[in-house]
Protein backbone atom coordinates (compact mmCIF):
# COMPACT_ATOMS: atom_id res chain seq x y z
CA UNK A 1 0.00 0.00 0.00
CA UNK A 2 1.32 3.42 -0.96
CA UNK A 3 2.32 5.85 1.79
CA UNK A 4 1.79 3.27 4.52
CA UNK A 5 3.99 1.03 6.65
CA UNK A 6 2.99 -2.49 7.73
CA UNK A 7 3.28 -3.09 11.47
CA UNK A 8 3.27 -6.09 13.77
CA UNK A 9 2.49 -6.35 17.47
CA UNK A 10 5.72 -6.57 19.48
CA UNK A 11 4.34 -6.49 23.00
CA UNK A 12 2.15 -5.07 25.74
CA UNK A 13 3.37 -3.71 29.05
CA UNK A 14 1.86 -1.89 31.98
CA UNK A 15 2.23 1.88 31.86
CA UNK A 16 4.03 3.22 34.93
CA UNK A 17 2.99 6.83 34.30
CA UNK A 18 -0.78 6.25 33.86
CA UNK A 19 -2.51 3.94 36.31
CA UNK A 20 -4.79 1.37 34.66
CA UNK A 21 -3.31 1.84 31.20
CA UNK A 22 -0.92 -0.18 29.05
CA UNK A 23 1.55 0.52 26.28
CA UNK A 24 1.01 -1.39 23.06
CA UNK A 25 4.25 -1.51 21.04
CA UNK A 26 3.99 -1.94 17.28
CA UNK A 27 7.05 -2.43 15.09
CA UNK A 28 7.74 -2.14 11.37
CA UNK A 29 7.59 -5.51 9.60
CA UNK A 30 10.63 -4.37 7.64
CA UNK A 31 12.55 -1.81 9.64
CA UNK A 32 13.67 -0.75 13.11
CA UNK A 33 11.07 1.86 14.02
CA UNK A 34 8.62 1.18 16.84
CA UNK A 35 5.29 2.87 17.48
CA UNK A 36 4.15 2.90 21.15
CA UNK A 37 0.45 3.60 21.78
CA UNK A 38 -1.09 3.99 25.24
CA UNK A 39 -4.34 2.01 25.51
CA UNK A 40 -6.88 1.14 28.20
CA UNK A 41 -6.94 -1.99 30.34
CA UNK A 42 -10.03 -3.50 28.64
CA UNK A 43 -8.56 -3.15 25.14
CA UNK A 44 -5.17 -4.48 26.31
CA UNK A 45 -6.93 -7.49 27.81
CA UNK A 46 -8.93 -8.03 24.60
CA UNK A 47 -5.73 -8.04 22.52
CA UNK A 48 -3.84 -10.28 24.97
CA UNK A 49 -6.66 -12.84 25.22
CA UNK A 50 -6.71 -13.32 21.45
CA UNK A 51 -2.90 -13.49 21.17
CA UNK A 52 -2.79 -16.07 24.00
CA UNK A 53 -5.72 -17.96 22.39
CA UNK A 54 -7.70 -17.97 25.63
CA UNK A 55 -11.37 -18.61 24.91
CA UNK A 56 -13.59 -16.54 27.24
CA UNK A 57 -16.65 -18.07 28.83
CA UNK A 58 -18.82 -15.43 27.12
CA UNK A 59 -17.95 -13.43 23.99
CA UNK A 60 -16.27 -10.09 24.54
CA UNK A 61 -17.25 -7.02 22.49
CA UNK A 62 -14.58 -7.63 19.84
CA UNK A 63 -15.61 -11.29 19.54
CA UNK A 64 -19.19 -10.10 19.07
CA UNK A 65 -18.02 -7.85 16.22
CA UNK A 66 -16.41 -10.86 14.54
CA UNK A 67 -19.56 -13.00 14.93
CA UNK A 68 -21.68 -10.16 13.58
CA UNK A 69 -19.34 -9.78 10.58
CA UNK A 70 -19.33 -13.51 9.84
CA UNK A 71 -23.10 -13.75 9.94
CA UNK A 72 -23.52 -10.80 7.59
CA UNK A 73 -20.74 -12.08 5.33
CA UNK A 74 -18.22 -9.31 5.49
CA UNK A 75 -14.63 -9.39 6.69
CA UNK A 76 -11.88 -7.04 7.82
CA UNK A 77 -9.36 -6.50 5.03
CA UNK A 78 -6.90 -4.47 7.13
CA UNK A 79 -6.74 -1.68 9.66
CA UNK A 80 -5.01 1.64 9.20
CA UNK A 81 -3.66 3.97 11.87
CA UNK A 82 -4.48 6.98 9.76
CA UNK A 83 -3.73 10.11 11.75
CA UNK A 84 -2.39 11.62 14.95
CA UNK A 85 -3.68 14.95 16.22
CA UNK A 86 -2.56 16.57 19.49
CA UNK A 87 -1.05 13.27 20.62
CA UNK A 88 -4.21 11.24 19.91
CA UNK A 89 -4.07 8.42 17.33
CA UNK A 90 -6.94 7.74 14.92
CA UNK A 91 -7.65 4.54 12.99
CA UNK A 92 -9.91 3.06 10.36
CA UNK A 93 -11.19 -0.51 10.00
CA UNK A 94 -11.34 -1.44 6.32
CA UNK A 95 -14.23 -3.86 5.86
CA UNK A 96 -15.25 -5.63 2.67
CA UNK A 97 -17.98 -7.89 1.36
CA UNK A 98 -18.60 -9.34 -2.09
CA UNK A 99 -20.45 -6.13 -3.00
CA UNK A 100 -18.56 -3.23 -1.45
CA UNK A 101 -15.82 -1.87 0.79
CA UNK A 102 -16.47 0.31 3.83
CA UNK A 103 -14.21 2.37 6.12
CA UNK A 104 -15.19 2.51 9.80
CA UNK A 105 -13.62 5.03 12.18
CA UNK A 106 -12.24 3.47 15.36
CA UNK A 107 -9.78 3.92 18.16
CA UNK A 108 -6.50 2.15 17.32
CA UNK A 109 -6.85 -0.09 20.38
CA UNK A 110 -10.28 -1.36 19.27
CA UNK A 111 -9.17 -1.63 15.65
CA UNK A 112 -6.14 -3.75 16.62
CA UNK A 113 -8.22 -5.96 18.97
CA UNK A 114 -10.47 -6.64 15.97
CA UNK A 115 -7.55 -7.09 13.54
CA UNK A 116 -6.01 -9.91 15.62
CA UNK A 117 -9.34 -11.75 15.53
CA UNK A 118 -9.49 -11.57 11.73
CA UNK A 119 -5.74 -12.13 11.20
CA UNK A 120 -5.90 -8.82 9.34
CA UNK A 121 -2.73 -6.81 8.66
CA UNK A 122 -2.06 -3.56 10.52
CA UNK A 123 -0.85 -0.53 8.58
CA UNK A 124 0.14 2.96 9.63
CA UNK A 125 0.28 6.10 7.53
CA UNK A 126 3.88 7.07 6.74
CA UNK A 127 3.22 10.59 8.04
CA UNK A 128 2.18 9.20 11.43
CA UNK A 129 5.26 6.96 11.60
CA UNK A 130 7.50 9.93 10.76
CA UNK A 131 5.94 11.95 13.56
CA UNK A 132 5.41 9.39 16.32
CA UNK A 133 7.67 6.36 15.77
CA UNK A 134 10.90 5.75 17.67
CA UNK A 135 13.85 4.50 15.65
CA UNK A 136 15.88 1.72 17.26
CA UNK A 137 19.47 1.00 16.28
CA UNK A 138 20.97 -2.49 16.44
CA UNK A 139 22.66 -1.45 19.68
CA UNK A 140 19.32 -0.37 21.21
CA UNK A 141 17.71 -3.69 20.29
CA UNK A 142 20.56 -5.66 21.88
CA UNK A 143 20.25 -3.67 25.10
CA UNK A 144 16.47 -4.16 25.13
CA UNK A 145 16.82 -7.93 24.68
CA UNK A 146 19.42 -8.14 27.45
CA UNK A 147 17.16 -6.14 29.78
CA UNK A 148 14.27 -8.52 29.12
CA UNK A 149 16.42 -11.62 29.59
CA UNK A 150 17.03 -12.15 25.89
CA UNK A 151 13.44 -13.07 25.08
CA UNK A 152 10.71 -11.36 23.13
CA UNK A 153 8.58 -8.69 24.75
CA UNK A 154 5.65 -9.99 26.75
CA UNK A 155 2.37 -9.86 24.91
CA UNK A 156 0.27 -10.20 28.04
CA UNK A 157 -0.31 -7.03 30.07
CA UNK A 158 -1.39 -9.00 33.11
CA UNK A 159 1.95 -10.76 33.68
CA UNK A 160 3.47 -7.69 35.31
CA UNK A 161 0.88 -7.75 38.07
CA UNK A 162 1.01 -11.52 38.53
CA UNK A 163 4.75 -12.12 38.90
CA UNK A 164 4.54 -12.44 42.68
CA UNK A 165 1.99 -15.26 42.33
CA UNK A 166 3.91 -17.32 39.75
CA UNK A 167 6.06 -19.15 42.30
CA UNK A 168 3.04 -20.67 44.03
CA UNK A 169 1.75 -22.12 40.73
CA UNK A 170 4.85 -24.32 40.50
CA UNK A 171 3.60 -26.27 43.51
CA UNK A 172 0.52 -27.54 41.61
CA UNK A 173 0.37 -30.64 39.43
CA UNK A 174 -0.41 -30.29 35.70
CA UNK A 175 -3.92 -31.73 36.24
CA UNK A 176 -4.59 -29.23 39.01
CA UNK A 177 -3.35 -26.35 36.83
CA UNK A 178 -5.74 -27.39 34.04
CA UNK A 179 -8.62 -27.49 36.52
CA UNK A 180 -7.71 -24.02 37.80
CA UNK A 181 -7.46 -22.74 34.22
CA UNK A 182 -10.98 -23.95 33.43
CA UNK A 183 -12.27 -22.30 36.60
CA UNK A 184 -10.50 -19.00 35.85
CA UNK A 185 -11.98 -18.89 32.35
CA UNK A 186 -15.42 -19.76 33.71
CA UNK A 187 -15.11 -16.90 36.22
CA UNK A 188 -13.80 -14.58 33.48
CA UNK A 189 -10.63 -14.02 35.51
CA UNK A 190 -8.40 -13.61 32.47
CA UNK A 191 -5.47 -12.26 34.47
CA UNK A 192 -5.20 -15.53 36.41
CA UNK A 193 -6.01 -17.58 33.30
CA UNK A 194 -3.04 -16.08 31.46
CA UNK A 195 -0.66 -16.91 34.34
CA UNK A 196 -1.99 -20.48 34.53
CA UNK A 197 -1.70 -20.90 30.75
CA UNK A 198 1.91 -19.71 30.89
CA UNK A 199 2.78 -22.18 33.66
CA UNK A 200 1.10 -25.05 31.73
CA UNK A 201 2.97 -24.10 28.54
CA UNK A 202 6.27 -24.05 30.40
CA UNK A 203 5.74 -27.68 31.42
CA UNK A 204 4.60 -28.94 28.00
Amino acid sequence: MDNTVELEILGLSSNSTQSGSFTLVLGESEGRRKLPIVIGMFEAQAIAIEIEKIIPNRPMTHDLFKSFASNFQFSVDHILISDMREGVFYAKIMCKSSLKKVEIDARPSDAIAIAVRFDAPIYCASTVMSEAAIEFTEEDEKREQEASGGGASSKDPRKEKGKSQEASLKDFSLDKLNQLLEKAISNEDYERAARLRDEINRRN
